[in-house]
């Protein structure tokens, strides 16, 4: 199977998971918009066309917000996606608090492909908390979030510089538009 097919089928399985849900912004995007735009990010911004970075990049939130196993992803779409996935998935069963500290621990030890996935992750999470808020998060929340994203990233760099000046400049402009909206 030729990776364009691969890609497609993991763009159908990650919107037959996801079908339902949607995002926390004010919008209510389908949440299908945000593995494809971490896709996206990392193809057009990244220039990163290895296809198992970008298969993971769509299923990344498959097993942590819709129910599917590791052992599903490896016998669809091979282990290394599998295992992409699975390095940026967040223990659901531990506290909030407990998750985000761990992705800030974990962050410089992740594989270059699931490091890629987390900073476009990073990069569209933080897009969507500037463009779009949750309409029940305060400002400071969501100053909060920009600064816990910067943590995580700070792990992830000397991954990929077009990506990092992206999330880089996304943080000016996400701070700015916090502050503004205080």
């Amino acid at each position: 199977m030729n990776t364009i097919n691969n890609l497609l089928n993991a763009a159908s399985f990650a919107a037959k998971y996801h079908t339902g849900q949607t995002r926390k912004g004010e919008r209510g995007e389908p949440y299908i918009n945000h593995p494809l735009e971490v896709a996206n990010l990392i193809a057009n911004v990244g220039g990163i066309d290895d296809i198992d970075i970008l298969m993971a990049a769509i299923l990344h939130d498959t097993v942590e917000d819709c129910g599917v196993t590791r052992d599903e992803i490896a016998s669809l779409f091979g282990e290394t996606v599998a295992s992409y996935v699975l390095e940026v998935t967040d223990d659901k069963s531990l506290p909030k608090a407990e998750r985000k500290r761990l992705q800030i621990e974990h962050a410089p030890h992740l594989s270059t492909g699931a490091k890629i996935v987390k900073l476009a992750d990073k990069i569209s999470n933080i897009t969507d908390i500037t463009n779009s808020p949750p309409a029940d998060w305060t400002i400071e929340r969501r100053r909060e979030y920009v600064e816990w994203g910067s943590s995580v990233v700070a792990g992830l760099r000397g991954v990929n510089a077009k990506l990092e000046a992206h999330f880089d400049s996304l943080v000016t402009r996400a701070r700015s538009a916090v502050e503004q909206a205080a």
